[in-house]
């Protein structure tokens, strides 16, 4: 079938509001986004959190001197910026150079300052403006801020106890699980390796008040105790009630955070 130029023209008729609406939206599409900040207050910003990141990766937190210049450098910028999330950021950064002044960082804050550091100094995707002009920079910002909080909070564990010292006694405790199944297995059961070890753990438990640890090893020593005249039928018997009471010993030690 042959198309007529009445035919072309009725179809360009039918076109032309959309191609208008297109023509009238491509300025837009093609317009960069109107940067927030100057380019040498973003240049400064980026510089800040490069030198942040290599202070941390190299230092840790053996030199928190070091550690507070980079942060107050950033306060600065920060201050330039006048953006509240910015400015949320920089105040918990100064509470960490504080907090490192003083104490050891924990598990969480460590893990927390290395997750800052990765995400400022993303640049995987080229498509998108960097430093100040992130599209998500704010809601970055926010997150870590929140998370910098969070890990610079008093602990909750009695005591005052410090991760290390948690970490010290699972691996001690995880130690002396592994010896009370190795007696479990055994032929008759070695009811008194077992006894030795569960009255171990509960006395370290009771020392850091690890209260729920101390009373699941109490269990398992009383039921020990018991056995000590048991017969060997009576020993296996109780070999499957004194393997439960190991299990929760372990998913206990495994929900300690530290």
């Amino acid at each position: 079938m042959d198309t007529t130029d009445d035919d072309l023209a009725s179809t360009r008729t039918a076109l032309n509001p959309m191609l208008d609406a297109t023509a009238a939206i491509l300025p837009w599409i093609s317009q960069t986004p109107t940067a927030r900040f100057p380019p040498e207050l973003n240049k400064r910003w980026q510089s800040a959190w490069a030198e942040f990141a290599d202070t941390w990766r190299q230092h840790g937190s053996n030199d928190p001197a070091r550690f507070r210049r980079s942060a107050m450098l950033i306060m600065s910028i920060a201050l330039e910026s006048a953006d509240a999330d910015c400015l949320g950021l920089a105040e918990s950064l100064a509470s960490t150079a504080d907090h490192l002044e003083h104490k050891t960082p924990g598990n969480r804050l460590q893990a927390a300052l290395h997750a800052l550091c990765d995400v400022m100094l993303d640049t995987s995707d080229k498509h998108l403006p960097q430093g100040l002009e992130h599209p998500h920079l704010n809601e970055r910002l926010r997150h870590f801020r929140d998370r910098l909080e969070t890990a610079l909070r008093p602990s909750g564990k009695p005591g005052e106890r410090s991760d290390v010292l948690d970490r010290l006694f699972v691996e001690d405790a995880e130690e002396r699980l592994a010896h009370m199944r190795e007696s479990l297995e055994t032929l008759p059961i070695d009811i008194y390796g077992i006894a030795e070890e569960c009255e171990a753990l509960i006395q370290h438990a009771e020392q850091i008040e690890m209260w729920g640890i101390y009373h699941l090893g109490r269990t398992v020593h009383h039921l020990a105790l018991q056995l000590y005249d048991a017969s060997e039928a009576d020993l296996d018997r109780a070999a499957d009630a004194i393997g439960a009471q190991l299990d929760l010993l372990q998913q206990a030690l495994h929900a300690i955070e530290y």
